[in-house]
């Protein structure tokens, strides 16, 4: 609970703190969670307080929170050169290597990097290359860009314009042109009666109906994740992107795959569209890429997209886009490093060795009579809380039900994230069988005890 003497750690947090994608009501009532350190999966706060963090940070610190070899990398490279751009035709070593390698670990033959400072700037700068193109190739009009209900793309206007969650619109977002289609999740949105195969169909039929109604010659590309991930983990229904692909194929329209949370292993494969068996045209990607070590984002481009690319920028002779940081050579000898980690050093393969342990426990959840459905692929997962299994009622929005089980979880020395009425576990890649099941077991604790309050 939150301690309020003027000079506590909760106070000065509060005083000079601006907290964002946050419950305020708990903050006020809780106080904020300040950390000093982390070790392995667990992070510790200001009273000495362990928690085994089942969020891996925000997706992203895979390799635990003091991994000596990433601390070493970012150490070297400091010391070695601490920073520079990729502007003008210069870049660092470590710049070029990191491209190099992302392309060779990627589905494509060839391609491109372009480099940003998070996944939001990636997605922002892949919809600002999809319109340089329509210009370049004398279609302006061709700028609509297509998501789904649910997705989660960024913050910044032109990314929070593409996620599909209502709260964007207290900023008078999406912006024009920016189409939301109806999230794959089968469970959710699935009529009654309607098989899984015959959802995947609809889903087809809609994205077919809405290319006529906008038309195809006004759509500049689709993003999508393979996995939902801050829509609450939602993998898409069986067979969704194999229905949708040819579509956008036929239509001239890219698929963009949206991988900051499902690329570097997160699904058990290097890339979530490998685990879902599709080839993208290009592929966003951020936080495993440095496994939280650094802020970087990258954008992956396919063979097509980089060849389009390359012939407007030299038609103007240049690309007139960049950040200050991109390719800053820390980050990039931290991915490097983070790379090699999670393909070498054993983390992917743990990720597939729990997977079987992370279902089980999922599916185990599926008893209690408040649980309606336990989701996932991987190592992320998510069950959803109802009030009534049968019909699928959520709970009345006013109890907060997700958003009380994870701060009992916090209470029992848990991380977890609440998202809608689910709640979210992506532990990190170096989890322990043992701390697995500390993970469900204090989870279960926490549904048990909300659970005989709400329900």
């Amino acid at each position: 609970m939150r301690d309020d003497s003027p000079n506590s750690w909760e106070a000065r947090a509060d005083a000079h703190s601006f907290y964002g994608f946050t419950d305020l009501p708990s903050v006020r009532d809780r106080g904020a969670v300040v950390l000093t350190h982390g070790q392995g999966p667990y992070v510790f706060d200001v009273h000495g307080r362990q928690y085994l963090d089942a969020n891996s940070g925000l997706w992203n610190m895979v390799a635990g929170f003091d991994h000596p070899g990433l601390a070493e990398a970012a150490k070297a490279q400091y010391d070695r050169f601490p920073g520079y751009h990729a502007f003008f035709g210069r870049m660092s070593d470590q710049t070029v290597m990191l491209s190099e390698k992302l392309i060779e670990v990627s589905p494509f033959e060839r391609g491109k990097v372009f480099y940003t400072n998070s996944g939001s700037e990636a997605n922002d700068t892949m919809v600002k290359m999809l319109w340089f193109l329509s210009g370049s190739e004398g279609k302006p009009e061709r700028r609509k860009i297509l998501t789904r209900k649910n997705g989660y793309h960024g913050v910044t206007a032109v990314a929070a314009s593409m996620t599909g969650k209502p709260y964007n619109s207290v900023f008078g977002l999406p912006l024009d042109g920016f189409i939301h289609l109806t999230c794959p999740h089968y469970w959710r949105e699935g009529h009654e009666g309607e098989s899984e195969a015959e959802f995947t169909a609809s889903m087809a039929r809609e994205l077919e109906e809405v290319i006529a109604r906008e038309g195809a010659d006004t759509i500049a590309g689709f993003f999508a994740e393979p996995v939902m991930g801050a829509g609450g983990v939602i993998p898409p229904s069986e067979g969704y992107f194999q229905a949708i692909q040819p579509i956008l194929k036929k239509h001239g329209i890219p698929l963009i795959a949206d991988e900051v949370i499902c690329g570097f292993g997160r699904c058990g494969e290097v890339w979530g569209s490998t685990a879902y068996d599709f080839v993208p045209d290009a592929i966003i990607s951020s936080k495993n890429l440095t496994a939280g070590y650094f802020p970087m984002g990258a954008v992956i481009l396919g063979p097509e997209l980089t060849d389009k690319l390359q012939d407007a920028s030299d038609a103007i002779e240049e690309f007139p886009h960049g950040f200050t940081a991109s390719g800053h050579p820390v980050g990039c000898a931290v991915a490097l490093k983070a790379i090699d980690i999670i393909l070498n050093e054993g983390l992917m393969e743990n990720v597939r060795t729990l997977t079987p342990k992370f279902e089980a426990g999922l599916q185990r959840l599926l008893d209690h009579p408040n649980i309606g459905e336990a989701r996932g692929k991987g190592l992320m997962g998510a069950v959803e809380a109802v009030r009534d299994k049968a019909t699928k009622t959520p709970f009345e929005g006013h109890l907060s039900v997700s958003e009380r089980i994870a701060n009992t979880c916090t209470d029992h020395g848990l991380i977890c994230r609440p998202l809608g009425q689910a709640v979210v576990l992506c532990p990190a890649f170096v989890m322990t069988e043992p701390q697995m099941d500390e993970m469900f077991e204090k989870l279960e604790l926490a549904l048990r005890q909300v659970f005989a309050e709400v329900a």
